[in-house]
């Protein structure tokens, strides 16, 4: 990998394509690359989450949510190939499970805010929803496995569910939107 990333500016790109893991090149405003943007953005968007003081276990998840997230992309760059399996989603379910175990019901939509820390998960959850989107629309003009989608769509479930708890951790509830307010 040193070898190959050793010079980043190669000039390659210049005419508006892009290389793929497969060695084909593509536009770069190609759905497939849209869908790797949307992934690599979501990643960075964590990264900005972990900058915050959370919850140890929940540090240690969202960096292995990174590392499944760089896998997707690596999915996402080689047609055909697969990265993304079925455990993974099952542990964003697991995740999902815990997280939401001990949340009190909605009964109300939430605005997305509250705490920093849940300000920014919510951002992530957005983002990894124009993910979904990305991966949705490349899936409909190409094959596409489905575990990706299905990571993606959970996943951002997991960061709405986050941002909940975070904001139970330091504010004590959810900024509820107000159906009635005056106007």
């Amino acid at each position: 990998m040193g070898n190959r990333l050793s010079k980043i500016a190669t000039r390659t790109g210049d005419a508006g394509t892009t290389g793929l893991g497969d060695g084909s090149r593509v536009d770069k405003d190609a759905l497939r690359v849209h869908a790797m943007g949307d992934v690599d953005e979501l990643n960075s968007h964590i990264g900005v989450l972990l900058c915050e003081n959370l919850p140890e276990q929940m540090q240690q998840e969202l960096i292995s949510i990174q590392h499944d997230l760089f896998d997707l992309g690596g999915e996402l760059c080689i047609p055909g190939y697969q990265l993304i399996t079925a455990e993974q989603v099952a542990r964003l379910d697991a995740l999902l499970e815990k997280y939401n175990a001990n949340l009190p019901p909605l009964k109300d939509f939430i605005l997305p805010g509250g705490s920093r820390q849940a300000a920014l998960a919510h951002v992530c959850r957005t983002v990894c929803r124009r993910a979904e989107r990305a991966i949705v629309s490349v899936g409909k003009s190409e094959p596409i496995n489905d575990a990706p989608r299905q990571y993606v769509n959970r996943l951002s479930d997991l960061m709405f569910v986050l941002a909940r708890v975070l904001n139970h951790l330091s504010r004590g509830a959810d900024v509820l939107w107000e159906k009635e307010r005056q106007r």
